[in-house]
């Protein structure tokens, strides 16, 4: 089988793969390759007609197919190469060896000096659930709706209940509600919303939908096609409790119960996953515990914004061409790690003596109003960012000046504390 050379090659060619192949194209690497499963790069953005993109990165707003175009017409610009309806079938990340099948090009390998994987994110299904029920027609993932009402030009149904309040549920109340059918309910296990709090305004609020906060479905019914859900009330251990049942007559349930980062490959990669994110572990370049190998976008943990998800992979693109010209070499790292009221911080180490600012981006493990994030370096205070409210709903961030980061020495930790 013959082999193809490149210098960086990106897995996934949505609003992450695109970005970093910019990255690394502008920084001078020619031999540069981009693979896509899908039939049309863009990503997920294709289907999210819906506004509200690009505020920080084009200071102006932009639908997601607008946002997603704008990287697919800088690359074409830029010559640089993707192929589509491509599926990647393993990474040998010691040898850099991408293994590939397309209709077009049958079974192929590809050698890289440095791969960014890019791959996104998948939504968690029914079956991870436990949800007890029929196994009727007429349950979806939100996503799955989302594409049938956006790209194909299908309703799933006209009576609809949604589980989970992540951004993508959030905005498919909005989205059905405004095609003709009722949204009855938005139904969160949690006693907080998952998704941003503008999608819970305008998406939630400004159609009279309910949002019940410490509930969830506890039975699916229906033969052929579902007929109604049975919603309760949650305790503290997010157990039912009996008698606080409600029934809906509807004929479809949305699920919105989270985003899971696609990291197969980069597990067949030998890659390091964090139990936190479910994605890589990676320094501030975002090369994974496989030298050469980079991480970027929903696939390294899942984002809120496009436009962080796009300065991200820029970082790692400029990485991985660096890396590949010999120019990025291993040094010595201090870890970074999660304090109270933190979850899931990236990236996990940070190298000693780097000179570029980095973005500490972490979870909230609560709501904390009036709080303060605090980060540390063994006993020194280095940033704190008040804000007046942390929500596991919303990304947070803190930067780390340069001439911080060039003197770290000891560990750090990202913490929230109370006013």
């Amino acid at each position: 089988m013959k082999k193809r050379l490149v210098d960086v090659l990106v897995i996934g060619a949505g609003p992450a793969g695109l970005a970093a192949a910019i990255a690394a194209k502008e920084d001078g690497i020619d031999n540069l390759l981009v693979l896509e499963r899908e039939h049309n790069p863009g990503g997920i953005l294709r289907q999210c007609i819906h506004n509200g993109f690009g505020l920080h990165r084009f200071k102006e707003e932009l639908t997601g197919p607008e946002y997603a175009q704008r990287d697919i017409d800088k690359a074409a610009e830029l010559g640089i190469e993707i192929q589509t309806d491509t599926t990647v079938l393993a990474v040998d990340g010691e040898r850099h060896l991408v293994t590939c099948v397309s209709s077009r090009h049958g079974v192929e390998l590809i050698e890289a000096k440095a791969i960014v994987l890019a791959m996104g994110c998948r939504e968690r299904p029914r079956g991870a659930l436990g949800t007890p029920g029929t196994r009727c027609a007429g349950i979806y993932s939100a996503g799955t709706a989302q594409k049938f009402v956006n790209l194909e030009g299908y309703m799933p149904g006209k009576r609809v209940v949604i589980l989970g309040s992540g951004d993508i549920g959030l905005i498919m109340a909005r989205r059905m509600t405004l095609q003709g059918a009722k949204v009855l309910a938005c139904v969160e296990l949690m006693p907080f919303s998952s998704g941003l709090n503008r999608n819970i305004v305008q998406c939630l609020n400004d159609y009279n939908i309910p949002l019940y906060l410490s509930h969830t479905v506890v039975d699916i019914k229906g033969r052929e096609r579902l007929t109604g859900v049975t919603v309760a009330k949650v305790d503290e251990n997010r157990q039912p409790i009996p008698g606080s049942e409600i029934e809906f007559d509807c004929d479809t349930l949305l699920l919105s119960v989270g985003l899971i980062p696609e990291n197969e490959l980069s597990e067949g990669a030998g890659v390091k996953l964090s139990p936190l994110t479910s994605g890589a572990e990676v320094d501030d370049t975002l090369q994974t515990s496989v030298p050469g190998v980079f991480a970027c976008g929903n696939v390294l943990h899942v984002h809120d914004l496009v436009d962080h998800v796009s300065n991200e992979s820029f970082k790692a693109g400029h990485a991985a061409a660096a890396y590949a010209r010999g120019g990025l070499t291993p040094g010595v790292t201090v870890q970074v790690l999660d304090g109270d009221g933190v979850r899931g911080t990236v990236p996990q180490f940070i190298r000693k003596g780097a000179s570029d600012s980095v973005d500490l981006m972490f979870r909230p493990s609560g709501v904390f109003r009036n709080a303060t994030c605090v980060v540390t370096c063994g006993e020194r205070e280095i940033a704190r960012k008040k804000a007046m409210i942390f929500t596991p709903g919303e990304m947070a961030v803190v930067k780390l000046k340069p001439e911080v980061v060039a003197g770290l020495d000891a560990a750090v930790t990202v913490k929230i504390e109370r006013s």
